[in-house]
């Protein structure tokens, strides 16, 4: 019996490593020619136009592809994914970065928490840690750690974006400024090949630079979906963080990238 799951379990394991591939090579080759025909793709995969139907449909909904008829391009630079869409997307992924994330965070550390699914998935985590200091622009975010009545929760002024609950402005930049803290958590839209660090709101990425700025460590918290995904705003550089937690290992590339520049890697397999 036990053989028996095992085999089972071993043969499931590889044909999920499989689908992941020939994921992969349907992002790159939209990428590279701009719109990849079903037809095409299932001649090249060896496959039917239902599994391309099917593949395409995934890759749309982690916002790798974007939709068009008789097949798919890559996503525009200047488009996010709806807020609703990304709470659902990888979300067994974000919690299990997340958990690993706060296994980092000391008792009684100041931080800033930004926007973003991921950041969210952090502040479920972080609840129960003995009195931190937190500094947001994510009402998201205070919500759920005000839950700990130990916590000290700070607000950042500035206009509330109603798709998100995040707070964007010059009035949150100049209150951000305010502060040193001691771990700034950060997520993100891309990372470049070239440890590019990309986003699509420039209001957002402003708040962002500044949590950078002015906290002694920068923690980056991504999902493996924003490898190689194109976005317009450049936020800043793989350099510039100190961690970056993910669920899986980054391409070569980024790896080297992040070793070039002394980045810790932790990956939540």
């Amino acid at each position: 019996m036990t053989g028996r799951v095992t085999k089972k379990t071993a043969e499931e394991g590889g044909k999920h490593a499989s689908v992941r591939i020939r994921h992969g090579k349907i992002v790159n080759l939209a990428r590279e020619q701009g719109f990849v025909a079903i037809g095409t793709l299932a001649e090249t995969f060896e496959v039917t136009p239902q599994t391309i139907r099917r593949d395409i449909n995934i890759l749309c909904k982690q916002g790798l592809l974007q939709r068009h008829h008789g097949g798919a391009g890559p996503m525009l630079s200047t488009e996010n994914v709806d807020y609703t869409d990304r709470k659902i997307l990888c979300l067994r992924e974000k919690q299990i970065i997340a958990k690993l994330v706060a296994q980092h965070i000391p008792p009684r550390s100041s931080l800033f928490i930004n926007m973003g699914t991921t950041t969210e998935a952090v502040a479920k985590e972080l609840v129960h840690h003995d009195r931190l200091r937190v500094i947001t622009n994510n009402l998201n975010v205070a919500k759920t750690l005000s839950g700990n009545s130990e916590m000290e929760i700070i607000i950042t002024g500035g206009m509330v974006r109603h798709k998100d609950c995040g707070i964007v402005g010059e009035a949150a930049i100049d209150f951000i400024r305010q502060f040193k803290v001691d771990y700034g958590i950060i997520g993100i839209s891309g990372v470049d090949m070239d440890g590019t660090l990309l986003d699509f709101d420039y209001r957002e990425v402003t708040a962002a630079r500044s949590i950078m700025e002015n906290s002694r460590k920068v923690f980056l918290v991504t999902d493996h979906t924003k490898f190689g995904r194109n976005a317009m705003v450049r936020l800043g550089s793989i350099e510039e963080i100190d961690a970056m937690f993910t669920n899986k290992m980054p391409p070569p590339e980024l790896v080297e990238a992040l070793k070039h520049n002394n980045v810790e890697l932790h990956v939540a397999e």
